[in-house]
């Protein structure tokens, strides 16, 4: 995969994105960590909760993304990473902690409520219409447009060519990297102002992988903050401006994507030494 640090990669159309806000976080070492995260585009803050009425998964955990980064949430299985992800999409009930979107509070939203909002999400498994074509599974992805979304599809097919050229094959027999493509490109119908994404190269061969990153890449560069869950924590931070380890439900250890790269305890005990 080429350089991600590169200034001048990806496509520079903004239009693709929703316009309204940006963040002012700024990376930084854990010392004031908590200070300059509280004016993130999005923000978990200090998240506490689990599912129904069972046990927290996640304790006093923060995670939070800047317009135009990559932030990246890595870990051990059971980490609560997926978990993390969709308490700030609204899949939990926080019994601590705040969710803020460009400076809104939207704990008490519904994840349906969020994503007219502007949130994105793409969920690992069952994201997309397999029976429906390519260009039917963006048009899906409009559904609370109001406005004539043509020009969005066409956007998607410059991000994702291939797309472009299976837009009338069934979504159901694309390979697993071109799946992915139609699932954040349906994602990307609604304009949104942040895009998520749980596990998006989960299951694919290591070539797919340094594609789809290299596409999702893509996309922060027309300004859409992204936040990822990852199981494949080396190459995830080689190309997150932010990354956030989880263990337990709590946060192990946040910094630049760079900084944990190089942190010698995280790399001995996630990345493999």
């Amino acid at each position: 995969m080429s350089d991600p640090y590169q200034d001048n990669r990806g496509n520079k159309d903004a239009s693709i994105t929703n316009p309204h806000g940006r963040g002012t976080m700024s990376a930084g070492t854990a010392s004031g960590e908590r200070s300059r995260t509280q004016d993130a585009y999005l923000i978990g803050d200090s998240m506490t909760g689990g599912y129904g009425q069972g046990p927290d998964i996640l304790h006093d955990c923060t995670i939070a993304v800047n317009k135009g980064e990559i932030a990246v949430i890595v870990g051990p299985n059971g980490a609560g990473k997926s978990t993390g992800m969709k308490a700030v999409f609204g899949m939990l009930n926080l019994r601590k902690g705040a969710v803020r979107l460009d400076g809104e509070d939207i704990t008490a939203l519904s994840p349906q409520d969020r994503v007219v909002k502007g949130m994105g999400f793409v969920p690992q498994t069952s994201n997309i219409f397999t029976s429906m074509t390519v260009e039917e599974n963006l048009e899906m992805g409009a559904f609370i447009r109001r406005d004539d979304f043509r020009k969005t599809i066409e956007q998607v097919y410059e991000l994702f060519p291939i797309l472009g050229d299976k837009r009338r094959q069934a979504a159901g027999e694309l390979s697993g990297g071109q799946r992915q493509q139609v699932a954040v490109g349906r994602a990307l119908m609604t304009q949104p102002k942040v895009l998520m994404l749980d596990e998006p190269t989960a299951g694919v061969s290591p070539i797919v992988m340094d594609e789809l990153f290299d596409r999702i890449i893509e996309v922060s560069r027309t300004g859409i903050p992204i936040l990822m869950v990852e199981q494949n924590a080396r190459q995830a931070l080689e190309i997150a401006d932010k990354g956030y380890v989880l263990v337990q439900g709590r946060n192990a250890h946040t910094g630049t994507g760079k900084e944990l790269l190089a942190d010698d305890e995280v790399r001995r005990s996630f990345l493999g030494g």
